[in-house]
């Protein structure tokens, strides 16, 4: 009978091996099918990656192609669940769980048709040379596949009119306010010589890489291209957007006023924050939030000794000259300078810190009026190109010293640069965790970042610190209007004045921000909802460890798995805590 029991748990360890073996081969080889499906689709993203693989494509966004992608996506949900999750070992459960949510909300998010509102006024069609930007352009083949793509623009001005025409049809159009804008930008590729099209520009001094004998012939065929291809369809595209698209844009900016409106926008707050939180709990947590913001300012005003009152003291900052930069290159000069200085304090609350560089950028001309004060690109996978912190230098006359600090750390380092690098070379996660992520983790971290700068060193003046605050103070904001425009149904104004209220922007600023919540609903949520629970995990971590607290610990834990949803991270830092309390005893 002894024999027999061994005989039989000896069978069912090596049936629950097998079972173990069978799942685990079966669901790394779905995410290695999923990611060369995900980067032949999206021949962009694998560019932006360094895959110059479809170097001559682009993304198909036909209406069948976007169908197509869509029982894709859902047949690979449908491969996910049919394997057994519990047979894989502890950090396949974690890539599983998040594997199949970012599958579950792509598939749930088809049915709101976003895809046939495709005019974008930050970037999109009409500023498809800027493409270049992501491209590694070095050889004779990087331009020829260059100039293939170029060649292929009419058959995306002939998609993109198809996705806004069917929309049109079915009332599902953006706002008037914004596609205003996308009128004078798509009026740019509308040049009455080729060599004048802002496609021409990589073509007018090429490197020195390409051979001479090559590079004529290069220009040539750019210079046909234009003509022959790309000045026809943007005169299509000009004619359909002006005569047909604008005319029928809606004069509404909410998401609400949308056809399933209500419950896209609850969707979309759901996806941005992680959370289960309602549009009107993240009102009333914005609300909380810049009434705390307001108060801690209003103590700098008075440290000032400011004779005024809150709104005079905006005024102030907006109008002073002691606050702006007269020309460009000073300003540039200045971003420059803040990241050289933060770069070397990093070791102070870092274990780990990323290889691969960043350098700083000035946003494209065509781009810098209507977009933001700076974003950041991240750098290629295969360590070919490194990340961009980007900087606004249209009308520096509205950029004020006293963002210039806080905006830096939260681009470059030890913001965004430092934790999508890092995520980069985390080499033991599959691709699609290292490449993408989670917004409220990823601009949450951000907007923690921002307050490390007091760790760094910065900040050492009043109005820095007052910058840094009016920063907090944005993102609180974005909490109220974004919500306020696509769930309460606040006007454009209503939305502007209440930003202008509360924080220290400049107008210029406050007016593009508006209009990016209006094109983007729900992502504004991201920011602060994450930095809040960033700095809740921390707060509970320096409580509970006391003087064992290790800040460079704490980050390197926080950052060593990637841009998780705030839920799975809370889960990952509570098992940090014990480990750390266990190891104190």
């Amino acid at each position: 009978m002894r024999t027999l029991k061994i005989a039989l748990i000896t069978l069912l360890l090596s049936l629950s091996a097998a079972a173990y073996s069978d799942a685990t081969r079966d669901f790394e080889s779905l995410l290695d099918e999923h990611w060369e499906w995900t980067l032949k689709s999206y021949p962009l993203f694998a560019s932006s990656l360094g895959d110059r693989r479809f170097n001559d494509q682009w993304t198909d966004q036909s209406m069948d192609a976007i169908e197509q992608r869509h029982k894709d996506t859902r047949e690979f949900l449908r491969r996910v669940y049919a394997i057994d999750r519990n047979a894989l070992s502890g950090s396949n459960q974690l890539n599983y769980e998040l594997f199949r949510r970012q599958l579950q909300e792509d598939v749930d998010m088809h049915k709101f048709n976003g895809h046939l509102m495709p005019f974008f006024h930050r970037g999109g069609v009409q500023d498809l040379e800027n493409t270049t930007n992501q491209l590694r352009l070095e050889t004779t083949k990087d331009f020829e596949d260059w100039l293939a793509r170029m060649a292929k623009i009419d058959e995306v001005v002939e998609q993109q009119i198809d996705r806004a025409e069917a929309g049109r049809k079915q009332d599902i159009v953006s706002p008037k306010i914004l596609m205003q804008r996308v009128a004078p930008q798509l009026d740019r590729q509308l040049v009455d010589n080729a060599e004048d099209s802002p496609f021409y520009a990589v073509f007018a001094e090429l490197p020195d890489t390409i051979p001479a004998a090559d590079q004529q012939r290069l220009r040539d065929q750019a210079l046909q291209t234009i003509d022959k291809t790309i000045l026809p369809a943007y005169k299509k595209l000009n004619r359909y957007f002006n005569r047909t698209y604008l005319p029928a844009a809606r004069d509404t900016i909410g998401q609400s006023s949308l056809p399933q409106g209500v419950e896209w926008y609850e969707s979309l707050a759901r996806s941005f924050t992680t959370t289960r939180m309602t549009p009107d709990e993240i009102h009333e947590l914005g609300l909380e939030e810049v009434k705390r913001n307001r108060n801690e300012m209003q103590m700098i005003i008075d440290e000032l000794n400011f004779e005024g009152s809150f709104a005079e003291f905006l005024t102030f900052l907006r109008t002073d000259p002691q606050f702006y930069y007269d020309n460009p290159g000073d300003l540039y000069e200045a971003y420059l300078a803040t990241s050289k200085r933060i770069d070397p304090e990093l070791v102070k609350l870092f274990g780990v810190l990323p290889r691969m560089p960043y350098g700083v950028k000035p946003i494209p001309d065509a781009l810098a009026p209507d977009t933001t004060t700076a974003y950041y690109t991240r750098p290629a996978a295969d360590g070919s190109r490194a990340g961009i912190y980007w900087v606004n230098l249209y009308r520096p006359e509205v950029r004020p010293t006293y963002e210039i600090e806080v905006l830096s750390v939260h681009e470059a380092m030890p913001g965004h640069h430092l934790q999508i690098a890092l995520q980069q070379e985390l080499g033991d996660m599959p691709n699609f965790r290292r490449f993408t992520g989670f917004t409220a983790f990823v601009e949450g971290w951000g907007l923690y970042s921002e307050r490390l700068g007091y760790d760094l060193g910065l900040y050492k003046d009043p109005y820095s610190k007052f910058g840094q605050l009016t920063y907090d103070m944005w993102r609180a904001v974005r909490l109220v209007v974004d919500t306020g425009i696509h769930y309460k149904g606040w006007t454009r104004q209503q939305a502007i004045d209440f930003f202008k209220d509360n924080a220290a922007k400049t107008e210029h600023d406050i007016v593009n921000e508006i209009d990016r919540y209006i094109s983007m609903p729900g992502q504004a949520l991201a920011y602060k909802v994450g930095q809040l629970k960033l700095l809740n995990l921390r707060a509970r971590a320096e409580r509970e460890l006391g003087d064992a607290f290790d800040i460079r610990s704490f980050h390197d834990e926080l950052l060593g798995a990637g841009a998780l949803p705030l839920d799975l991270l809370e889960q990952r830092m509570d098992a940090w805590l014990a480990s750390q309390q266990q190891a104190g005893l």
